[in-house]
């Protein structure tokens, strides 16, 4: 799998298939990776769509265990991953692109609606990840516990309390609904949406079904769409007809 090179962060992406091009964000929060979208996910989304797509996916920015490395950005965690996204489809000559994204791939999609809406033909967020109101700090403390001290240990120049301010901007300073854009943003949203809800601790369903509520253009899955699992190739069905009717003409 090749690599792209920007000023400041190389990016190991995958680039499958052929038709029109289709981002596929992988969940597993900040340790987001490749192998997600490939055989780990709920549904194998490049198995499933790489047959009509072409089938572009990336490792996260600092995700342990994967490939891709840039600077930590304190003060604009969200959009530089966005930066990422936005680079590697540059980087393949790809103005416009639907995207797909699961877990953590749902705020960063909001973030690619909200940074360059003219790109994005229309969106599948699955399970996403979101603020819940009884568990205010989850993520912030996951991360500190789970994705900083190893990112600090393969990164010396990294310490921990850059991490610390990192995961502070990026889920407690502005950590409310989907974290990267507001209620009024969805709600003036034309782009095509469809919400997979889930409902753990860190992918609310109240916070997934809001979202698709407001959004003007949005449509939603049959919930539960993974259990039992003899659900889940219907929403995968979804997916493909939902794509289908918003292919440019």
């Amino acid at each position: 799998m090749p690599f792209c090179q920007t000023a400041t962060t190389r990016i190991h992406y995958r680039d499958e298939g052929s038709g029109l091009p289709l981002l596929m964000l992988p969940g597993g929060g900040l340790n987001a990776t490749m192998p997600y979208v490939a055989e780990k996910g709920p549904f194998h989304s490049i198995n499933e769509f790489s047959g009509e797509y072409r089938c572009i996916s990336m490792d996260l920015r600092n995700a342990n265990g994967g490939q891709t490395e840039g600077p930590l950005e304190p003060e604009r965690p969200w959009d530089s991953y966005t930066d990422d996204h936005l680079a590697l489809m540059d980087h393949l000559g790809l103005e416009r692109f639907f995207v797909m994204g699961f877990c953590i791939g749902g705020p960063f999609i909001w973030n690619l609606l909200r940074r360059a809406p003219h790109r994005v033909v229309a969106a599948v967020i699955v399970q996403p990840s979101g603020h819940r109101p009884e568990l205010p700090d989850q993520f912030y403390r996951n991360n500190m516990a789970n994705w900083g001290p190893a990112l600090c240990e393969r990164r010396p120049e990294i310490g921990m309390e850059q991490v610390q301010a990192f995961l502070k901007r990026m889920y407690l300073d502005t950590g409310d609904f989907v974290f990267t854009v507001s209620r009024d943003f969805v709600r003036q949203c034309q782009t095509p949406i469809l919400v997979l809800p889930d409902d753990i601790p860190p992918h609310p369903y109240a916070t997934a079904m809001e979202s698709a509520r407001l959004a003007p253009n949005a449509q939603v899955s049959l919930y539960p769409w993974k259990d039992p699992p003899e659900h889940i190739p219907m929403a995968v069905r979804h997916i493909r007809t939902f794509l289908k009717a918003n292919r440019p003409a």
